[in-house]
Parts: C-alpha cells; sequence; structure tokens
C-alpha cells in the first residue's frame, strides 16, 4: 500500500540526486499539526478551567427559612368601612404585595395570581395553579418579571409556594382567619383573566364561614371562608384581606351552578394557608393528620327538632389512632384539640390545622358519660 503521505525523495548510490528545490509545506502536515496545536491547547484550557472549578458542579441555592409572620392578637373589632376605611385605602397597600402567575406546561399555557410571603422571595398560590408547570414566571404589580422554581405543593389544601429571585418585596401583614365575624368587610385582589396592567381589586363582606366545597378533582377542601366579593377565573392563588389590610385568606374557587357563576367566592383560611406554607418551605411536604375513624355527624332531638352535637364513630379503620387511645365504635367526638366539632365537616376541617404525630386531646361522649383522650395522630396517605 502506498504511504498515504508524500515523502521527500532522496538521492541513490550510482544515480545523480535530483537537483534541490525549494521546499514547501505539505497541506497534510500543516493541518495535522494545527489541530495538534488546537487540541493541546484546549487541554491546557480545559485544564486550567478544571483547576479553577468552571467545570464543578454548581453549588444548588439555599432555600431561605420561612417567614416568621404570626397573627396579631386582637385587641379591638375590626374596622369597617367608612370615611377613612375604603376599598381604595386598601386597595394601596394591598396592590403591591399581589402578583400574576404566568404557567406554561407541555401543551398549554394558564394563568393565575399569587401573594408576597416574607421578604425572601416566598410566594403562596393555589396548588392547581402550578400543578404540572414546567416553566413559572411570576409577574409583580410594578410589571418586574423574575421566573419561579416550585418550593412545594398540597393538593388536599390546595396551597403551593414558589420562590423568586427578588429582595425587594413587600409582604402582607398576616391576619387571623379564626377571629373573623359574618358580615365584616373583606377584599379581594388578584389577577382575574391573566388581564395585563396589574391587579384587580374587589370588595364585599365575609359571608360565611368553615365551608365545604367539593372541587373538580372530585375531593373537597374544608373550612373555607366564603366571600361575595366577585372573584373571577385567574384570581385564584390571590389575597384576601380583611378591613385593616390584613391577609385573611387565599382566594382559591367560584361557586358555579347549571346557570353560571354564583357571586360566591371561596378562600383558604390564612391560618391553615400559613402552616401548610411554612411546611412546604421546611420540608416539601405536608404531613396531614389521620384521626383513623369513619363517621357521620350525630343529631340530637330536642323539642320536636334535630341538633347537630358531634360526630358519631360508626367504624374503625386499620391502625386507628382513635382506637389506640381507646377510642371505642358509637362515641361521639365533640371536641378536637380544645375546638368544639359539631359535624364530620367541621372535624376534618380541624384535623387540617394538625399534624401526623401530634398528641392532642378528643373529648367524647360515651353512653352517658363524657370523657377525653389523648390521641396522637396518625399520617393521611
Amino acid at each position: 500500500m502506498t504511504d498515504s503521505l508524500p515523502r521527500e525523495r532522496a538521492g541513490s548510490e550510482g544515480l545523480d540526486p535530483e537537483p534541490p528545490r525549494e521546499r514547501r509545506g505539505d497541506p497534510w502536515a500543516i493541518a495535522l499539526g494545527l489541530l495538534g496545536g488546537v487540541l493541546l491547547g484546549t487541554g491546557l484550557t480545559f485544564a486550567i478551567l478544571g483547576y479553577v472549578g468552571v467545570f464543578e458542579e454548581p453549588t444548588p441555592p439555599t432555600i431561605p427559612p420561612p417567614p416568621t409572620l404570626t397573627a396579631p392578637s386582637p385587641t379591638a373589632a375590626p374596622p369597617t368601612f367608612g370615611e377613612e376605611v375604603t376599598a381604595a385605602s386598601i386597595a394601596n397597600g394591598v396592590i403591591p404585595s399581589t402578583v400574576a402567575i404566568d404557567i406554561s406546561t407541555f401543551l398549554l399555557g394558564g394563568s393565575g395570581s399569587g401573594v408576597i410571603y416574607g421578604d425572601s422571595g416566598y410566594i403562596i398560590t393555589n396548588h392547581h395553579v402550578i400543578d404540572g408547570a414546567s416553566n413559572i414566571s411570576v409577574i409583580f404589580a410594578d410589571g418586574a418579571t423574575f421566573p419561579a422554581e416550585v418550593v412545594g405543593s398540597d393538593p388536599i389544601t390546595d396551597i403551593g409556594v414558589v420562590l423568586v429571585a427578588r429582595q425587594d418585596l413587600t409582604p402582607l401583614a398576616i391576619g387571623s382567619s379564626d377571629e373573623l365575624s359574618i358580615g365584616e368587610p373583606a377584599v379581594a385582589v388578584g389577577n382575574p383573566l391573566g388581564l395585563a396592567g396589574g391587579p384587580t381589586v374587589t370588595s364585599g363582606i365575609v359571608s360565611a364561614l368553615d365551608r365545604t366545597l367539593e372541587t373538580t378533582a372530585g375531593s373537597s377542601l374544608y373550612g373555607l371562608v366564603q366571600t361575595d366579593a366577585p372573584i373571577a377565573p385567574g384570581s385564584s392563588g390571590g389575597a384576601l384581606v380583611d378591613a385593616a389590610g390584613r391577609l385573611i385568606g387565599i382566594t382559591t374557587a367560584i361557586a358555579v351552578s347549571d346557570v353560571g357563576a354564583e357571586g360566591l367566592g371561596f378562600a383558604v383560611p390564612i391560618d391553615l394557608a400559613v402552616g401548610v406554607a411554612n411546611d412546604l418551605i421546611e420540608s416539601g411536604e405536608v404531613r396531614h393528620a389521620l384521626i383513623g375513624i369513619r363517621g357521620g355527624t350525630a343529631l340530637a332531638e330536642e323539642d320536636g327538632a334535630a341538633y347537630p352535637v358531634g360526630v358519631l364513630v360508626d367504624n374503625l379503620t386499620s391502625g386507628s389512632a382513635f382506637e389506640d387511645a381507646g377510642g371505642q365504635i358509637n362515641d361521639v367526638i365533640v371536641a378536637v384539640d380544645g375546638h368544639e366539632v359539631r359535624t364530620l365537616d367541621s372535624l376534618l376541617a380541624r384535623l387540617r390545622r394538625l399534624r401526623a404525630g401530634d398528641t392532642i386531646p378528643v373529648r367524647i361522649l360515651r353512653a352517658d358519660s363524657e370523657t377525653t383522650l389523648d390521641v396522637t395522630l396518625g399520617l393521611l396517605q
């Protein structure tokens, strides 16, 4: 086989050598030489960059701890609308703390709302707003748009948390949904229908408390705050505030019947939402409590009328925390962790505030006597 590279011809004994010619660079040799130089230079470059740490895996960002915001103890009756307290004055304080959330999935896009929580970049929203999102953007009231990452999301309470890399944030003061009164003013702030131009403000009252609402996913949300402040699609995850501008709920749903929207909105109470958000920030999950019973609302009759008085236990689940504490079938649960429960829904609403492993007093009626059990709650799977 002939060598693939040309060689210089030499003289032979007994023959006249060819006359000397000007030596020209061989193109293959030049190309290989340049390639070798490039590779050598590249190798040195990689070695240097590796030495200084350019190719080291970047350290993941540290998740800041949850805010230490707490609901202040009420010192007086909540304010009402009047000359000094107006929807406009409340809106001025709430709008900078409310954001729009744009999401995209593999095939679809959507929008929702969120509320600034603390000053470390956390945004509370609804689970159903960010569920399945591949890309999330947060648009602030000043028009600034930041990418966001999911910190955690809880379908049982419909609360989710995302994190943005913005520090100049204005969090809302936290109120207390446990201190609400039916009929007191309420203002909702969100971004309905994905409309551009900043948040939308609507006002109304707290219409009802401890509502149960079945969701489109077939599950139910318990202990909701109901308001007649108009809430439209896209406002999910927004703020419901009292007349002092304190956050009392995260708007989550509207009532819809066969004829359309009914003008009623619902919000996850802030006492529940903050507890869930803190769990998601700290561990990425919520260890929901399970008492381990099946039952229904117990009714007592008086003067021909029936009244709900508690939860009648008609079955016990496997490994029941209630049974382990001495509970029995036909017991009637009337209080949990110091809070009266008169219906099954109110029991479930109270359990959403508790966590697996908590040991709580459970007051029951058994036959003609009343007793208290110390129940260590199980984990809802």
